[in-house]
């Protein structure tokens, strides 16, 4: 193990006897105590999403126990007990003010991982995530520790059936009727919604990022889709994790071997082809930050390139909840999300020869699995596409100087027929403010408004809530009057809103961004052509500057902080506010992004190109 970071070692009697007495207790051999180590973490939580990761914990643990020994047919390792890290529900959270723990969670998961994983010295570790945030926050934290690690989704939840109809249902579906005045139908969608356990079951950003980190090399692809409740986690999986550990153990394959340049941009394609969430753009920055990559745009993907493939390149090949019918069973029952990995590899798009968890190539990885063709009503093939463009683009303009802001193209239903849409500005200071409105006035929400929701973002909420109540609602009032309404906002969304909605709007208007100085009825364009949003009266000059003083002078008047902005009532909300990057960065706490920046030695671009239908795109590989 020439990069072990080990450190345990000590004859001193004092140090030794509780590892002599967790050993006794765990039933391993006390002569292992000095060993490099191994464990099982998981993620835990209050909802649904995590009730099924400590079975697989223990099972996990309990095969890893077994496999470790002094004798020849056994590894030589020292185990640890399992460890848990704790986030919040973004389901039960959404629309109030505990949602703005969200996102945090990422960071207490990332948090409290490195200090199991850096106290404790582990040399291996298999890892059981569930929900969206800690999966992230998990995978984050075993790239910066880097010793050989494996992750495997918990799974997701299977849809409800709407009892009266006999559709299938989901979360969405619930969050959708809050607006119904049919209390009695609001009640039976949200007792049939979510039956069972597991994380949300649509291309929400749960299954977007489970896809990111098959893709990216450190899950097993064939363990991505099948549901928590799948009987193949607990039979087959578990030994295979082991076996898989035990390979990267022997090898010295690290996570920092795995997670590259290639890796994350294949990760990122694949999420365009499903219509991923508009969070991958939060957290692709965070898992490339993790992984030594400091500047996002430049170290792996420009947003002229992702928009690019997005437009040009990239279809969505899966007809997917919420854009969609299906849920990841669906994709699951058709060949798993490794049949799109495998029309994507076959076109061309990606590169085969990363390295995976498995100790395999991606290609290698895809050819034993030797998964069907698609089925062309859940997954489609490249050539006859379920949308003809990939699902997410980023958006620049005088709104977005950061080039931040990001639209789930997937996701609209109508307003973008021309690539274009003109709204008057509706301004909320707060979701708070316009949940009001929605459940109060919902009549002053009229045909072609923008509704701008701002002081949402990762220093201003503080933690940059998702706000799926708010698009749920939305997206009900435009279904029920026949009408077009934006939202954008410098918080964020859930991966199961749908509609034309844009987040991440950057710089964020706390922190003085162009959004903080929109005025009611102000012209904002989305112009898809352009790739732009655009506030007409803030191209004026003199307009530009007059609003800026004016919220210059709202600052000084409150101590350096924009009175719009939101308690941070918390030394846990205090440190976000604190210590969060912008949204362009991953929206994580950690001012210093140079801390993990590789030696520029190992950042060296790969000579892989596309085929030769899309190569002369000079962007498309920044070595071009």
């Amino acid at each position: 193990m020439k990069n072990s970071k080990t450190v345990l070692i000590d004859k001193n009697p004092g140090r030794n006897s509780q590892s002599f007495g967790l050993a006794r207790e765990l039933g391993t051999e006390l002569d292992l105590i000095h060993e490099p180590s191994v464990g099982v973490v998981g993620n835990k939580g209050d909802s649904q999403c995590y009730i099924g990761v400590a079975q697989k914990v223990k099972i996990i643990h309990d095969i890893l126990k077994n496999q470790i020994g002094t004798s020849k047919d056994k590894m030589a390792l020292r185990l640890v007990q399992p460890e848990y890290t704790i986030a919040t529900s973004d389901g039960i959270r959404n629309g109030t003010k505990e949602m703005r723990y969200s996102l945090i969670g990422r960071e207490i998961t990332n948090d409290s991982l490195a200090e199991h994983l850096s106290a404790s010295g582990l040399e291996g570790v298999i890892a059981v995530v569930a929900c969206d945030k800690p999966p992230v926050g998990t995978l984050a934290a075993i790239l910066e520790h880097n010793r050989p690690s494996i992750i495997m989704s918990d799974g997701s939840i299977r849809p409800g059936v709407d009892s009266a109809t006999g559709k299938d249902i989901d979360l969405i579906t619930a969050y959708q009727l809050a607006g119904s005045s049919d209390e009695k139908l609001k009640r039976r969608i949200a007792v049939e919604a979510c039956p069972g356990f597991g994380s949300c079951g649509g291309m929400f950003t749960y299954n977007t990022m489970q896809t990111f980190i098959g893709v990216v090399g450190m899950q097993p692809l064939h363990m991505v889709s099948p549901a928590s409740q799948d009987v193949r986690r607990i039979e087959e999986f578990p030994k295979q994790l082991v076996n898989y550990l035990e390979n990267l153990i022997r090898e010295d394959i690290t996570p920092r071997d795995i997670v590259n340049r290639d890796s994350i941009r294949n990760a990122l394609i694949v999420a365009m082809s499903v219509g991923g969430s508009t969070n991958v753009l939060l957290h692709a920055p965070e898992i490339a930050r993790a992984a030594g990559y400091a500047d996002f745009a430049k170290d792996i993907m420009s947003p002229d390139e992702f928009n690019f493939l997005s437009e040009k390149v990239i279809p969505v090949v899966v007809n997917a909840r919420p854009f969609g019918q299906y849920s990841m069973v669906d994709i699951d029952a058709k060949g798993g999300m490794q049949v799109v990995v495998k029309e994507l590899l076959e076109a061309g798009l990606l590169n085969g020869d990363t390295l995976t968890c498995t100790g395999e190539t991606l290609q290698q990885q895809i050819s034993r699995l030797d998964p069907p063709e698609p089925d062309s009503e859940v997954i489609f093939p490249i050539k006859n596409p379920f949308k003809n463009t990939g699902g997410l683009r980023v958006l620049g303009g005088n709104l977005s100087p950061d080039f931040s802001a990001v639209l789930k193209l997937a996701g609209v239903e109508s307003g973008l027929e021309n690539n274009i849409f003109t709204g008057n500005a509706r301004v909320f200071n707060g979701e708070q403010e316009l949940l009001n409105t929605l459940d109060n006035y919902p009549g002053n929400i009229k045909n072609f408004d923008m509704i701008v929701v701002r002081y949402e973002g990762p220093f201003g909420a503080p933690g940059m809530p998702e706000m799926l109540d708010s698009t749920s609602r939305i997206t009900a009032l435009c279904r029920e009057k026949n009408i077009v309404v934006g939202l954008m906002t410098d918080g964020r969304f859930s991966g199961g809103s749908v509609g034309l909605v844009i987040g991440h709007v950057g710089p964020e208007a706390a922190g003085g961004g162009p959004i903080g100085l929109i005025e009611e009825n102000d012209k904002i364009i989305v112009n898809l052509e352009t790739n732009e949003i655009t506030c007409v009266e803030l191209n004026e000059p003199e307009v530009y500057s007059e609003r800026k003083l004016q919220w210059e002078a709202e600052v000084a008047s409150n101590d350096g902080v924009h009175p719009k902005v939101g308690a941070a009532d918390t030394r846990l909300l205090n440190r976000m506010r604190c210590s969060a990057v912008p949204a362009v960065f991953g929206a994580g706490m950690h001012p210093n992004r140079q801390v993990w920046v590789r030696d520029p030695r190992e950042a060296v671009k790969s000579d892989f190109k596309p085929k030769n239908k899309y190569k002369n795109y000079s962007d498309f590989y920044a070595f071009d």
